[in-house]
């Protein structure tokens, strides 16, 4: 690396504040497992289509492998270890947990971070390809239908989509009635 070829960057993983010298073609996925030590996020196939490296930037999902780090400078990133609040699983972490959500567990980071993006994003009004009505006052359900769309991004080599589809509903209604 050359003074031109790198930038000093900060980024807020899980809360916590790193500053970081980075190559400008450095992946924020190669920062955050190599520089920063969250080794949640995985590295699947590298080119954006696994979904295992999926993590929060500023709240919104992004798959880290083809975010570049110098792009997230100054972003909160919120891994799978920073998902829990002191030591409380978030409801989608419980469900995953309880009804099965995850086989080997490889995805599993990933896919938590994805569905916590996608309960957001629903909440936000966001379509997807498969809401009928897209009309700015027409009130989405979220059904297993927009579920399997929204984490259609998020592969699972064990096969576990019924499981993982059942506990984003499951956090959805449970989030629901917290509210």
């Amino acid at each position: 690396m050359t003074d031109a070829t790198r930038s000093e960057i900060s980024l807020k993983v899980n809360g916590k504040t790193h500053r970081l010298t980075v190559d400008h073609r450095r992946s924020l996925l190669d920062a955050l497992r190599e520089d920063t030590k969250n080794t949640g996020p995985k590295k699947g196939c590298d080119f954006g289509q696994c979904g295992a490296c999926t993590v929060l930037l500023d709240g919104k999902r992004v798959v880290s492998c083809l975010t570049l780090a110098v792009a997230a400078d100054g972003a909160q990133v919120t891994t799978v270890e920073g998902l829990a609040a002191d030591d409380e699983l978030r409801p989608v972490q419980e469900a995953f947990l309880r009804l099965d959500g995850f086989q080997c567990g490889f995805c599993t980071p990933g896919q938590l971070c994805s569905a916590i993006g996608v309960l957001a994003e629903h909440r936000a009004g966001w379509p997807s390809a498969v809401t009928a009505d897209v009309s700015p006052d027409h009130v989405c359900e979220l059904d297993a239908d927009e579920v399997r769309e929204r984490m259609s991004g998020n592969l699972c080599r064990c096969g576990a989509y019924p499981s993982i589809v059942r506990a984003v509903l499951d956090a959805a209604e449970r989030e629901e009635v917290k509210r």
